[in-house]
């Protein structure tokens, strides 16, 4: 019989790793907290070594097709007027806003669409227990029954529950940065720009466009409080209310809007001393959530595509594990690299730290400077080279 994974999680990681080892001749079950795919969330992006993964995937054109077409990244002081300006990227890797920008759920769309038919999907449970020996692993699920599988990849996102089933030394580190995001109806004035202005007092207000006719909106900010992401919604709204009420430009849109339902997250970092133990795994943010900075997705589809490189190979699973740890740690620890004065300095607190911000962007953004902008904005993910003895691609389509 084929060999099986068990899979927790449906957002990106998981359906990639899913696609992948079923491409490879494995079964796979994915088991989703939620009650259906998750289609909602902010833009993402594909870069680098992840670009290469999708066109392995068969789904580097449908990503190009369903992408939000942003066209670069604007900052803006509190009036409106442009403080600087970056074009999209022109290929794999540059840019502050890359070539390949789709939007989280889209994204997810696309790969339970290629997984479905090869995938067993259960959503609305979750696993509530771990049991494993040399033989393979047993999840219980909360909804009753077991499920027996070879390996148990946990890809469940930065607070995961299952994870905490299994390994009891994964450290979360606070990075006291908020951010709330919504969607807010689009108007007459929202071009294609990814629109962002920072304010005094560690604030963050961001317009983006999306391929659905509405804007997404961000708000972050900088707090030495913990656990404002689990007030309850009234109080949580209150406090970005009063946050971020002095900002300018167009904040009182998005606070507006704050009406309706949005999600609001403290970011965190994830260290984990081991990425595997015994026949369960940890993949994508359960197992290096990088922060802020942007390399999440890329970061997830590249090492759902090693992992599953990895395990296909008929090595025994210890040893497939620990080379795929070998391959993607030293990239994903570059990628939680960003110190705290270099947060800090994204998200400017003084006048004087924001006039000084201001000032680097605009010779950022100058002619003669751009290109190597572009070059230096590339993140860590994209300095990956895919082993040789991966192989040839995966089939692009799973039957």
């Amino acid at each position: 019989m084929s060999p099986h994974a068990l899979i927790s999680g449906a957002g990106i990681a998981g359906p990639a790793l899913a696609h992948q080892l079923h491409a490879r001749g494995w079964r796979t079950t994915v088991v989703e907290r939620a009650t259906e795919l998750r289609e909602d969330g902010q833009n993402v992006d594909v870069r680098g070594t992840a670009r290469e993964v999708v066109r392995r995937m068969g789904l580097e054109e449908e990503i190009l097709a369903a992408g939000t077409r942003e066209e670069g990244t604007r900052f803006v002081d509190d009036t409106g007027r442009p403080v600087a300006e970056f074009a999209a990227g022109r290929d794999d890797t540059r840019g502050l806003t890359a070539e390949a920008e789709i939007l989280r759920g889209t994204l997810a769309r696309l790969l339970h669409d290629r997984t479905r038919t090869g995938t067993e999907y259960r959503f609305g449970d979750r696993i509530v227990d771990v049991r494993q020996d040399t033989e393979g692993v047993t999840a219980t699920l909360e909804r009753g029954g077991t499920v027996e599988a070879d390996v148990l990849v946990v890809a469940d996102g930065t607070r995961s529950r299952t994870r905490d089933l299994v390994f009891d030394d994964v450290v979360l580190e606070e990075l006291g940065l908020y951010a709330a995001y919504l969607t807010i109806p689009r108007t007459a004035d929202d071009d294609r720009w990814w629109t962002v202005l920072n304010a005094t007092g560690s604030r963050g207000v961001s317009l983006r466009p999306d391929d659905r006719g509405t804007t997404r909106a961000a708000l972050t900010f900088l707090s030495g409080v913990r656990g404002l992401e689990a007030l309850a919604p009234e109080s949580r709204t209150a406090v970005l209310r009063r946050t971020f009420a002095d900002a300018g430009w167009q904040t009182s849109r998005v606070l507006d809007a704050l009406d309706a339902p949005y999600y609001m997250d403290a970011i965190a970092r994830v260290h984990a001393r081991s990425w595997s133990a015994g026949r369960v795994v940890l993949l994508g943010d359960a197992a290096w959530s990088t922060g802020p900075f942007g390399t999440g997705t890329s970061l997830a589809l590249t090492g759902a595509y090693v992992l599953a490189a990895e395990l296909a190979d008929g090595s025994d699973h210890r040893s497939a594990l620990a080379r795929y740890e070998q391959v993607v740690r030293p990239f994903a620890m570059k990628a939680q690299g960003v110190t705290a004065t270099q947060l800090r300095a994204a998200n400017p607190s003084s006048r004087l730290g924001l006039a000084t911000q201001r000032a680097v962007l605009r010779v950022a953004a100058s002619a003669p400077l751009q290109p190597l902008v572009e070059r230096l904005a590339a993140p860590p993910a994209d300095t990956i080279t895919l082993p040789a003895r991966y192989g040839s691609p995966a089939p692009a389509r799973v039957a």
